[in-house]
Protein backbone atom coordinates (compact mmCIF):
# COMPACT_ATOMS: atom_id res chain seq x y z
CA UNK A 1 0.00 0.00 0.00
CA UNK A 2 2.94 2.51 0.96
CA UNK A 3 4.64 2.10 -2.51
CA UNK A 4 1.37 2.58 -4.66
CA UNK A 5 0.40 5.54 -2.36
CA UNK A 6 3.89 7.19 -3.25
CA UNK A 7 3.64 6.70 -6.66
CA UNK A 8 0.55 7.73 -6.76
CA UNK A 9 -0.20 10.19 -4.65
CA UNK A 10 2.73 12.19 -6.17
CA UNK A 11 1.16 11.99 -9.42
CA UNK A 12 -2.15 13.14 -7.38
CA UNK A 13 -0.66 15.98 -6.01
CA UNK A 14 1.10 17.40 -8.77
CA UNK A 15 -2.28 16.95 -10.92
CA UNK A 16 -4.08 18.98 -7.75
CA UNK A 17 -1.10 21.70 -7.95
CA UNK A 18 -1.55 22.19 -11.90
CA UNK A 19 -5.07 23.05 -11.24
CA UNK A 20 -5.20 24.93 -8.33
CA UNK A 21 -2.55 26.96 -9.98
CA UNK A 22 -4.57 27.32 -13.61
CA UNK A 23 -7.49 28.63 -10.92
CA UNK A 24 -4.97 30.79 -9.50
CA UNK A 25 -4.34 32.24 -13.35
CA UNK A 26 -7.81 32.55 -13.70
CA UNK A 27 -8.98 34.51 -10.38
CA UNK A 28 -6.09 37.27 -11.13
CA UNK A 29 -7.08 37.80 -14.49
CA UNK A 30 -10.23 38.63 -13.15
CA UNK A 31 -9.37 40.58 -9.86
CA UNK A 32 -6.09 41.75 -10.41
CA UNK A 33 -4.31 40.31 -7.64
CA UNK A 34 -0.73 40.05 -8.05
CA UNK A 35 1.82 36.49 -8.57
CA UNK A 36 2.57 35.65 -4.68
CA UNK A 37 5.91 34.92 -3.81
CA UNK A 38 5.00 33.86 -0.36
CA UNK A 39 6.05 29.70 -1.75
CA UNK A 40 9.76 30.81 -2.39
CA UNK A 41 10.45 32.95 0.20
CA UNK A 42 9.28 30.16 2.74
CA UNK A 43 11.80 27.99 0.80
CA UNK A 44 14.72 30.15 0.67
CA UNK A 45 14.27 30.59 4.43
CA UNK A 46 13.84 27.20 4.79
CA UNK A 47 16.96 26.22 2.72
CA UNK A 48 19.31 29.03 3.63
CA UNK A 49 18.74 30.53 -0.14
CA UNK A 50 19.75 33.81 -0.69
CA UNK A 51 16.44 36.14 -0.06
CA UNK A 52 16.01 39.54 -2.09
CA UNK A 53 13.40 42.25 -1.76
CA UNK A 54 10.95 42.03 -4.34
CA UNK A 55 9.85 39.74 -6.66
CA UNK A 56 11.44 36.28 -6.24
CA UNK A 57 12.91 33.97 -8.73
CA UNK A 58 9.95 32.10 -10.41
CA UNK A 59 11.77 28.11 -10.38
CA UNK A 60 11.91 28.61 -6.73
CA UNK A 61 8.55 29.91 -6.49
CA UNK A 62 6.90 26.98 -8.23
CA UNK A 63 9.52 24.13 -6.73
CA UNK A 64 8.16 25.44 -3.03
CA UNK A 65 4.47 25.52 -5.08
CA UNK A 66 4.31 22.19 -7.00
CA UNK A 67 6.70 20.27 -4.57
CA UNK A 68 4.93 21.03 -2.01
CA UNK A 69 1.62 20.08 -3.93
CA UNK A 70 3.06 17.00 -4.84
CA UNK A 71 4.05 15.76 -1.31
CA UNK A 72 1.13 16.59 -0.12
CA UNK A 73 -0.35 14.35 -2.66
CA UNK A 74 1.38 11.54 -0.96
CA UNK A 75 -1.10 11.95 2.68
CA UNK A 76 -4.17 12.25 0.39
CA UNK A 77 -3.44 9.04 -1.60
CA UNK A 78 -2.43 7.31 1.82
CA UNK A 79 -6.05 8.58 3.42
CA UNK A 80 -7.41 6.90 0.05
CA UNK A 81 -5.82 3.49 0.02
CA UNK A 82 -6.94 2.99 3.34
CA UNK A 83 -10.34 3.51 2.56
CA UNK A 84 -11.08 7.54 3.49
CA UNK A 85 -12.25 8.64 -0.21
CA UNK A 86 -14.69 11.15 -1.54
CA UNK A 87 -15.66 14.54 -0.85
CA UNK A 88 -15.85 14.22 2.73
CA UNK A 89 -12.09 13.02 3.02
CA UNK A 90 -11.26 15.47 0.26
CA UNK A 91 -12.43 18.51 3.08
CA UNK A 92 -10.65 17.01 5.29
CA UNK A 93 -7.51 16.95 3.21
CA UNK A 94 -8.23 20.77 2.20
CA UNK A 95 -7.99 21.33 6.06
CA UNK A 96 -4.21 19.60 6.25
CA UNK A 97 -3.35 21.68 3.01
CA UNK A 98 -3.85 25.05 4.35
CA UNK A 99 -2.30 24.43 7.83
CA UNK A 100 0.53 22.91 5.97
CA UNK A 101 0.88 26.40 4.43
CA UNK A 102 0.01 27.78 7.63
CA UNK A 103 2.74 26.53 9.15
CA UNK A 104 5.61 26.91 7.29
CA UNK A 105 4.52 30.12 6.46
CA UNK A 106 4.23 31.22 10.34
CA UNK A 107 7.13 29.22 11.79
CA UNK A 108 9.59 31.12 8.87
CA UNK A 109 8.41 34.33 9.54
CA UNK A 110 7.33 35.17 6.35
CA UNK A 111 3.36 34.73 7.04
CA UNK A 112 1.28 35.35 9.58
CA UNK A 113 -1.68 33.75 11.01
CA UNK A 114 -4.76 33.88 8.95
CA UNK A 115 -6.72 35.65 11.85
CA UNK A 116 -5.16 38.85 10.74
CA UNK A 117 -5.68 38.50 7.13
CA UNK A 118 -7.89 40.79 5.69
CA UNK A 119 -11.32 38.54 5.15
CA UNK A 120 -11.30 38.42 1.17
CA UNK A 121 -7.71 37.69 0.85
CA UNK A 122 -8.69 34.78 3.59
CA UNK A 123 -11.62 33.59 1.42
CA UNK A 124 -9.49 33.60 -1.64
CA UNK A 125 -6.77 31.27 -0.29
CA UNK A 126 -9.03 29.00 1.19
CA UNK A 127 -10.94 28.14 -1.85
CA UNK A 128 -7.42 27.87 -3.84
CA UNK A 129 -6.53 25.19 -1.45
CA UNK A 130 -10.00 23.63 -1.60
CA UNK A 131 -10.03 23.46 -5.42
CA UNK A 132 -6.17 21.83 -4.92
CA UNK A 133 -7.61 19.00 -2.48
CA UNK A 134 -10.57 18.10 -4.04
CA UNK A 135 -9.16 17.90 -7.37
CA UNK A 136 -6.09 15.62 -5.60
CA UNK A 137 -8.88 13.65 -3.66
CA UNK A 138 -10.38 12.81 -7.31
CA UNK A 139 -7.31 11.61 -8.46
CA UNK A 140 -6.11 10.13 -5.64
CA UNK A 141 -9.62 7.88 -5.11
CA UNK A 142 -9.61 6.90 -8.59
CA UNK A 143 -6.35 5.70 -9.02
CA UNK A 144 -6.73 4.00 -5.42
CA UNK A 145 -10.25 2.40 -6.36
CA UNK A 146 -8.24 0.11 -9.23
CA UNK A 147 -6.93 -1.78 -5.75
CA UNK A 148 -10.33 -2.21 -4.51
CA UNK A 149 -11.75 -1.31 -1.33
CA UNK A 150 -9.15 0.06 1.30
CA UNK A 151 -9.03 -1.43 4.36
CA UNK A 152 -11.32 1.13 6.06
CA UNK A 153 -14.35 0.53 3.31
CA UNK A 154 -13.71 -3.43 4.29
CA UNK A 155 -14.40 -3.28 8.02
CA UNK A 156 -17.83 -1.15 6.85
CA UNK A 157 -18.86 -3.31 4.72
CA UNK A 158 -18.79 -5.75 7.18
CA UNK A 159 -22.40 -4.19 8.77
CA UNK A 160 -23.45 -0.52 7.24
CA UNK A 161 -22.77 2.37 9.93
CA UNK A 162 -20.50 2.09 12.55
CA UNK A 163 -21.39 -0.99 15.25
CA UNK A 164 -19.83 -1.67 18.55
CA UNK A 165 -20.52 -5.37 18.15
CA UNK A 166 -17.92 -5.31 14.75
CA UNK A 167 -14.19 -5.33 15.49
CA UNK A 168 -11.54 -5.05 13.53
CA UNK A 169 -10.41 -7.11 10.38
CA UNK A 170 -8.35 -9.69 10.86
CA UNK A 171 -4.87 -8.52 10.19
CA UNK A 172 -4.57 -11.04 7.05
CA UNK A 173 -7.17 -9.33 5.77
CA UNK A 174 -5.55 -6.17 5.43
CA UNK A 175 -2.25 -6.87 4.40
CA UNK A 176 -0.99 -6.42 1.15
CA UNK A 177 -4.08 -3.81 0.34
Amino acid sequence: MIGRALWQGLVAGAVGGVVMTLGEKIEQAVTGRPDSHVPARVLQRLTGLPERPGAQPLPVNWVMHFGQAALLGVLRSLMAQAGLRGPLSSAQFAVVRLTNDQILENATGVGAPPSTWPRGELAVDTLHKAVYAFSTGLVADALAARSGPGPGQAHAMLRPGRKRDVGPLPRDATQGR
